[in-house]
């Protein structure tokens, strides 16, 4: 079938683009590519001021999702200017607070862990909440996670129990919203990519390339697989996976014993000089 993924002349909301390198541009230039008209949703005027050289002749609207009430009003303005019904909704948000650099994780904040808990994880319910009236039966809502929630790296922060918040939302968003919608909830468990947001993470280099030994085929993960991927979950093709996460790492995950890997760790390590 030449339009295997029959996503034409459908309607979705992305929200997240920051820039050329997000993961939500290139979701949203793929659903394009199939067919499909994008609305999309950036945190700011600033924001959208600056994407709009990348955003000419698309609609993009504005919601801060750390506001409360912002979704509604976003959702009440996608209904006035005739952009529903929907079908689908493409969640890439994520925030955290490292001004102050990374800690341990047990001093961690109040004030940081909830505002990124709204921003990253709640804000998928109030989403869900609001544009439950204007999406269709058959619809699919699609959020970012992470490609494995038990590990623990030193510059990840107290994202990591946050995604893992957000991916057993999204479960509970699927059980919940299917007694009265057929409409799905998955998340794209992504490996370390190469985006802008990721760059600003310190330390980070070192962590995407030891990543990049790791995977079977040793060259990481690509951000256009990852959207492939969530295109995939957005259409009906799709239509038997609900509440669970798709793994998208290039084998990441099951290659901890990589005999490259253990050569390298395993390596003497030259004395130290001495003094005479």
């Amino acid at each position: 079938m030449a339009d295997f993924l029959q996503l034409t002349g459908k309607t979705f909301l992305v929200f997240g683009v920051a820039n050329r390198k997000s993961v939500a541009w290139a979701i949203a230039r793929t659903l394009e590519e199939q067919g499909a008209r994008v609305v999309y949703s950036v945190r700011s005027e600033a924001r959208r001021k600056s994407l709009e050289p990348l955003m000419t002749g698309r609609t993009l609207l504005v919601c801060d999702v750390e506001q409360e009430g912002a979704v509604e009003r976003l959702a009440a303005e996608v209904s006035a200017q005739g952009l529903a019904p929907l079908h689908g909704i493409v969640h890439s948000i994520a925030f955290a607070n490292y001004a102050d650099g990374f800690k341990a994780f047990h001093e961690t904040k109040r004030a940081d862990f909830l505002q990124a808990t709204a921003v990253s994880a709640f804000s998928l319910v109030e989403i869900a909440r609001a544009f439950k009236p204007y999406l269709v039966p058959k619809a699919s809502v699609v959020t970012i996670g992470i490609s494995s929630l038990l590990v623990t790296p030193d510059n990840y922060g107290y994202m990591g129990p946050i995604k893992a918040a957000l991916e057993s939302t999204v479960r509970f968003l699927a059980k919940s919203c299917s007694t009265e919608t057929g409409v799905r909830f998955n998340v794209v468990g992504a490996g370390p990519l190469k985006t802008s947001a990721s760059a600003g993470i310190p330390g980070y280099i070192e962590s995407y390339l030891y990543a990049e030994k790791l995977t079977f085929r040793k060259k990481n993960l690509e951000t256009q697989e990852v959207a492939d991927t969530a295109v995939f979950l957005l259409s009906e093709r799709s239509s038997g996976i609900n509440g669970a996460t798709l793994v998208v790492d290039a084998g990441l995950g099951s290659n901890y014993f990589d005999q490259e890997i253990i050569r390298l760790a395993m390596r003497p390590t030259a004395p130290e000089a001495t003094g005479h």
